[in-house]
């Protein structure tokens, strides 16, 4: 199997995108559940971010884990 010298460094990259889609997924949960009314429109644009970012990251991780399967 060869190795990939960018794997850690995507790897990592990774992680970093999961951990944007966790904050935008928290704030649109936020605004959603917020006590004053007008904030829902706020929780779709945050929680839009967040599929967003979510499909970004399963796109590199998906791209990350052929380069190095493949070489």
């Amino acid at each position: 199997m060869p190795t990939d010298p960018k794997a850690p460094a995507m790897r990592f990259d990774i992680g970093l995108l999961l951990a944007v889609v966790v904050t935008w997924a928290a704030l649109a949960v936020a605004y959603a559940l917020a006590p004053w009314g007008d904030m829902i429109g706020y929780a779709w644009v945050w929680g839009f971010g967040a599929l967003l970012f979510l499909c970004l990251t399963l796109v590199l991780a998906r791209t990350t884990r052929r380069s190095v399967k493949h070489g």
